[in-house]
């Protein structure tokens, strides 16, 4: 059935927020946010954010454009790539998945967040998204605005826990949502109507 633009802004906007939440870039920016001021923290987030947010639509667009409007395509890749995420996860120890910090506040909150958005869940299904819903200008705005708050949240949290946050309990959950997404996606490319989803 169709949708409207206040529709798929609120579905962008509630998968990427509750999937940034759990997110293991989250958990960076609230251990950042603990031992530096959490607005400059916040804006550099925020900034990053933006780039991969302007990053993922411009991926989404062109691919859709280059397989001539298939989104069947898009969405086995992105299905694909959610479950070799996941494997990466699960095999890569996480002091390998450290970014490296700039020299002021900004820089590194910007640079930590860019680096690890690339490739990122979210990233993905934003870039989903835009094979998906029918205006990538509403998707880029619901995702980069979910980003951006789930960002502020972490930034107050952070300020008031101090360091004492560990991701590494939520390591698997994250593994498993990504493997359990990325299953839902292919089937859902290849077997669209078993779905009672409003996408199409």
């Amino acid at each position: 059935m169709g949708t409207g633009p206040l529709f798929e802004f609120a579905l962008v906007f509630v998968v990427i927020a509750s999937t940034e939440l759990i997110d293991r870039t989250n958990f960076a920016l609230i251990g950042l946010a603990s031992r530096n001021p959490p607005l400059s923290v916040w804006a550099g987030a925020a900034a990053g954010f933006a780039l991969t947010t302007a990053l993922s639509v411009a991926i989404g667009t062109s691919v859709l454009a280059a397989l001539g409007g298939h989104v069947l395509y898009l969405r086995l890749g992105g299905g694909a790539f959610l479950l070799a995420y996941a494997g990466y996860l699960a095999i890569v120890p996480e002091s390998e998945r450290k970014p490296p910090s700039g020299r002021s506040v900004w820089a590194t909150a910007f640079l930590a967040i860019f680096l690890l958005e690339l490739g990122d869940t979210t990233m993905v299904f934003t870039i989903v998204f835009v094979g998906t819903l029918a205006d990538p200008v509403v998707v880029g705005l619901a995702a980069g605005l979910a980003l951006a708050s789930v960002a502020a949240t972490a930034c107050v949290i952070g300020s008031r826990l101090g360091a004492r946050v560990e991701p590494k309990r939520l390591e698997r959950l994250v593994i498993v949502i990504l493997a359990a997404v990325g299953v839902l996606t292919i089937v859902y490319a290849l077997f669209p109507s078993a779905f009672a989803l409003p996408f199409g």
